[in-house]
């Protein structure tokens, strides 16, 4: 979504220049929509080795580099749509690696012990909870 919202910005017809800086905008929060979600995936400690999942990550990151890259070196093309599939071309190349390399880091990294409780202190004592003076 975030590639055709860009294109849609930048293509062929009468568009204001309200509507480009909108749709320009709505990529860039789709963008970042997409980085989030990318970390939220790579980080995921449910699977604590590199999984299926992963791969189709993987694989479907690399497949809109290629196509953007494609798209942007078709000589039919504006040029508007061929900067924009630059751009998005080098935007999913690198989300790609990063997905690699933060799920690598994440599976890679021991799992930390969730901390230890704090102890129980006496609600009696009136000074329960404060700290020492010094």
């Amino acid at each position: 979504m975030v590639g055709a919202t860009a294109l849609v910005a930048v293509s062929g017809g009468q568009h204001s220049v309200f509507a480009v800086l909108v749709l320009g905008m709505l990529a860039l929060v789709m963008a970042h929509a997409l980085v989030v979600e990318i970390q939220r995936q790579a980080r995921r400690r449910s699977q604590i080795v590199w999984y299926r999942t992963d791969t189709v990550n993987t694989i479907l990151l690399g497949c809109w580099a290629f196509i953007a890259a494609v798209t942007a070196v078709t000589p039919f093309a504006a040029p508007p749509v061929r900067a924009v599939s630059a751009l998005l071309a080098a935007g999913y190349t690198a989300a790609c690696l990063y997905f690699v390399a933060e799920r690598r880091r994440a599976v890679t990294s021991p799992l930390r012990p969730a901390p230890a409780p704090a102890p129980a202190v006496d609600s009696s004592d009136p000074l329960a909870g404060s700290t020492p003076s010094v």
